[in-house]
């Protein structure tokens, strides 16, 4: 059950989507000496090299700093350690970029790109927008207050996620192998280096030439498909906890570069994207608590096996689907853990830039709302599906809203260590 990103999707329509102009070489120049060309029908693939980002390849400091990577203070599980890694590496990107800024140093000159290819990626670009728009209404509407390259390069994001989340949750998911994943990571490293397939990756390859985003998450997400195709259990919270990260909290790393911090921010780097991750994995964990009996059905048990068994439960209570005392009491054990994640996260969202906020802020109590409902329905996830009704949805944009605009905390558990 990956959910790649938090809102309904049928994308089934994106994959005949094909950039239709493939028999036209295109190439972009971009600040960095970066160029972006789409592959020709006849296979050339002559691309002119862009200059490679900062080495990441050192070892990743070790300090926890600010960043508070388990939110129920217990010692960090090994799937914690490895993610945390990848956060360290993501933050400092973003912070070589911002020292780069401040002292005004480029490798190259800026070049123009042709009317053609500025056309080309426009196209792409307000394709991605159009499939958001048709399938993420809330997120849509509230990524409209973004800057237009910052909302630009969100819908290539969002898009790229639910192409991924397709090809295991999809119409076609019983025809995917390994290798046809192994095939679709190869055109993320292709996009990532200038050369997209189709329209689509066009939006993407452009989008991570413009903003330090780390090509990690987007593999890690792959990976997390990998594991629905192998895996129906999870031993414990720390199998659990690394799915999340793959399927959910990727996403929070890759949009946090294009969405930005507020310039009045005390925060660390690693703090906001530590944030972000926080509520990747609680989306995901309220999307496995709400889904639970609809898994079920399909073999698929996403909850953490020795805490079942704590609760005196087993495969057999899943899938016989009775709502007892027991179910209901394992039931807030997971509520309240999925409930402090959405807190930890909640620290994070005033310190994007003020103009980024709304569409984090919607995801996120919209989420805990469905939480909210599952106590509603008695904790019976079995044969009800917990979920947020138009009306209570359209209540909460404003009180979204009003967060979005609220100034920074800078006293917070994110602020810079004195």
């Amino acid at each position: 059950m990956p959910s790649a990103l938090v809102w309904a999707f049928n994308a089934s329509s994106i994959w005949g989507l094909e950039f239709k102009e493939n028999q036209r070489d295109f190439k972009v120049q971009r600040p960095f000496g970066a160029s972006l060309k789409c592959l020709p029908a006849n296979g050339l693939n002559q691309i002119v090299k862009c200059r490679a980002a900062p080495d990441m390849s050192e070892a990743m400091p070790m300090s926890m700093g600010g960043l508070v990577m388990n939110p129920l203070a217990k010692p960090m599980l090994p799937s914690e350690q490895k993610v945390y890694d990848v956060v360290m590496k993501q933050a400092a990107m973003v912070n070589d970029v911002k020292q780069r800024k401040r002292i005004d140093v480029l490798d190259v000159r800026p070049e123009i790109a042709s009317p053609s290819t500025i056309e080309l990626l426009n196209e792409a670009y307000e394709r991605c927008g159009e499939v958001c728009a048709e399938y993420a209404k809330t997120f849509y509407l509230g990524t409209l207050l973004m800057t237009p390259d910052r909302r630009k390069a969100i819908w290539a994001i969002y898009v790229w996620c639910r192409r991924t989340d397709e090809l295991v949750d999809g119409p076609n998911a019983s025809h995917i192998t390994p290798l046809a994943l192994d095939r679709w990571e190869q055109r993320l490293e292709d996009l990532f280096h200038g050369r997209p397939y189709d329209m689509l990756d066009a939006a993407l390859s452009d989008t991570v030439l413009k903003y330090p985003v780390d090509i990690q998450p987007f593999r890690d997400m792959i990976e997390g498909m990998r594991m629905d195709l192998t895996k129906s259990r999870y031993k414990n919270f720390n199998e659990l906890y690394l799915y999340c990260y793959y399927v959910a909290g990727t996403v929070g790393l890759m949009s946090v570069p294009v969405m930005g911090i507020a310039p009045e921010s005390k925060a660390t780097t690693e703090s906001v994207y530590n944030a972000a991750l926080a509520l990747g994995i609680a989306n995901q964990l309220t999307n496995i608590l709400r889904d639970v009996g609809e898994d079920a059905c399909r073999g698929r048990i996403y909850l953490p096996q020795d805490e079942l068994a704590q609760f005196g439960l087993s495969d057999e209570d899943i899938f016989a689907g009775k709502v007892t005392d027991r179910w209901r009491a394992f039931m807030k054990d997971q509520i309240k853990r999925a409930r402090v994640f959405f807190d930890e996260a909640e620290k994070g969202v005033t310190e994007l830039d003020k103009a980024s906020r709304w569409p984090v802020w919607a995801s996120l109590i919209l989420y805990r709302q469905i939480l909210d409902a599952i106590e509603v329905n008695d904790y019976d996830n079995f044969t009800k599906r917990a979920f947020v009704g138009k009306a209570k949805k359209f209540l909460s944009l404003p009180i979204a809203y009003t967060q979005a605009f609220m100034r920074p905390v800078v006293t917070s558990k994110l602020s810079r260590a004195s």
